[in-house]
C-alpha cells in the first residue's frame, strides 16, 4: 500500500526511534523528501536572515540534519527490513560507496511475504 506525503511524515515521526518493523518504499521516500526539503528550507531561511554570514546557513542546515538523523536512520532500517535485509547494513554509509548500494536497495520493491521483521505493510493493515 502506498502512503501519501503527510501520512509518511506522520508515520516516520511517530516511529522516530523505532528500528523494528517494516517501512514501505513510499513511506521512506516521502519522508526522505520531507527531510531534504526541511534542510534546504533551513539553508534558505538562514541565508536570508544572515546574508553576511554564510556559515550560519550551514550551521542551521546542519542542525536540522542532526535533528532528523535518528528518524532517518530508523526509517532506513525499517526500509531495509522491508526488503529482507538487516538495519545494520546502514553502517556501509561510513564507507562512502555504501550510499550507492543503499539507493539501489531503497528503490527495490517490498518483499510480499512475511520475513523476520514482520508482515509487509499492506498485510499489516497500514
Amino acid at each position: 500500500m502506498t502512503m501519501g506525503f503527510g501520512q509518511a511524515i506522520a508515520a516516520c515521526m511517530t516511529d522516530y526511534a523505532t528500528f523494528s518493523g517494516r517501512a514501505s518504499r513510499s513511506e521512506f521516500w516521502w519522508f526522505y523528501l520531507f527531510v531534504v526539503l526541511m534542510s534546504w528550507g533551513a539553508t534558505l531561511v538562514a541565508a536570508a536572515a544572515f546574508p553576511a554570514d554564510p556559515a550560519a546557513s550551514d550551521a542551521l542546515s546542519g542542525l536540522v540534519n542532526l535533528m532528523f538523523l535518528l528518524p532517518v536512520l530508523a526509517a532506513g532500517a525499517r526500509r531495509l527490513h522491508d526488503i529482507g535485509r538487516s538495519g545494520w547494513w546502514q553502517l556501509l554509509y561510513l564507507t562512502g560507496i555504501g550510499v550507492i548500494l543503499h539507493i539501489v536497495w531503497w528503490v527495490l520493491s517490498s518483499k510480499q511475504e512475511r520475513n523476520a521483521h514482520g508482515a509487509p505493510a499492506s498485510a499489516a493493515g497500514i
